[in-house]
C-alpha cells in the first residue's frame, strides 16, 4: 500500500510540474457494470460523458461493452468495442464531430493486499480506427494500457459489503503501432485518480474524486484536471 500511494503521489506531482502548454479543467460521469450469467461467462459495460474545459458543452461521449470469459473468481478474459464521439469547436466556433471506433482485448486480475483492501489489475491492447476530418483519411492504431486500481475500506469490517472507502488508481498507455498517426510519441498519456465512495450493498458503489490526467500531444502537453463523478454495478460477481 505505502509503494502504490508513493508511485502515484510521484506520478501527479509529475503531471503539475511538467511543461504543460494547456490547462483544463472539466467534469467526469461514468457508470461501470460487470455481470456474470454462470462460472465462465459475463458482460462488462462502461458509459462515459465528459465535458469540455470548464464544462463549456458535452465534449465527449464514450460506450464500451465486452463480453467476459472468467477462468476464476478473480481472473477473466474480455473482448469487447468502444464508441467514442467527440465534440469540438474551431476558432469560429464551429461545430466538428469525430467518431473513433476502437475494438480491445483485456485481461484483468483482482486480489486482496491484508484483510479487505482490493486490487483491480487491467492489462488492455486497443486497436483504434479514428475518422479523419476536413477530407483526411481515416487513421489506425494500437494502443496499450495498464491500470492499477485499490479500494480501500474505512473500516475493519471482513468481507466489505457495506461503508465508506477511499480509491486510488493510476492508469498509463503507450502507443504501440502506428504512433505516426496520433501523437508520434510512445508514451500516449497517463491518469492518477483519488476518490472518496460509499458501497451501498456487495452490488453497488458510488464515489467522487479527482482524476490528473496528463495527455503527451505532438508539440506540447495537456494537463487536464477532472472532477469524476462514478458509479458501480455488480450483479453475479
Amino acid at each position: 500500500m505505502k509503494k502504490l500511494l508513493f508511485t502515484l503521489t510521484i506520478l501527479i506531482a509529475f503531471a503539475r510540474t511538467a511543461s504543460a502548454q494547456t490547462n483544463e479543467l472539466t467534469g467526469w460521469a461514468a457508470w461501470f457494470h460487470t455481470q456474470k450469467f454462470n462460472d465462465k461467462w459475463g458482460i462488462s459495460f462502461d458509459g462515459q460523458l465528459r465535458s469540455a474545459d470548464r464544462a463549456d458543452y458535452l465534449r465527449t461521449i464514450l460506450l464500451r461493452p465486452s463480453v467476459n470469459y472468467w477462468f476464476n473468481k478473480n481472473q477473466h478474459l474480455d473482448v469487447g468495442y468502444a464508441y467514442v464521439g467527440t465534440n469540438g469547436r474551431t476558432v469560429n466556433d464551429e461545430h466538428t464531430y469525430r467518431l473513433e471506433h476502437r475494438t480491445f482485448e483485456q485481461f484483468i486480475l483482482t486480489h486482496k493486499a491484508g484483510t479487505n483492501t482490493g486490487f483491480t489489475h487491467r492489462f488492455r491492447l486497443e486497436q483504434r480506427f479514428l475518422g479523419g476530418q476536413g477530407g483526411s483519411p481515416d487513421v489506425f492504431g494500437q494502443r496499450f494500457r495498464y491500470f492499477i486500481r485499490a479500494v480501500i475500506p474505512t473500516s475493519q469490517q471482513a468481507p466489505f459489503t457495506n461503508g465508506t472507502f477511499v480509491a486510488l488508481q493510476n492508469e498509463f498507455f503507450l502507443n504501440v503501432q502506428n504512433k505516426r498517426n496520433f501523437n508520434g510519441r510512445i508514451f500516449d498519456q497517463n491518469r492518477a485518480y483519488a476518490a472518496f465512495g460509499y458501497r451501498f450493498n456487495k452490488q453497488m458503489d458510488l464515489e467522487a474524486g479527482y482524476l490528473n490526467q496528463y495527455v503527451n500531444q505532438r508539440q506540447s502537453h495537456t494537463l487536464n484536471h477532472v472532477i469524476q463523478v462514478a458509479f458501480y454495478t455488480r450483479i453475479g460477481l
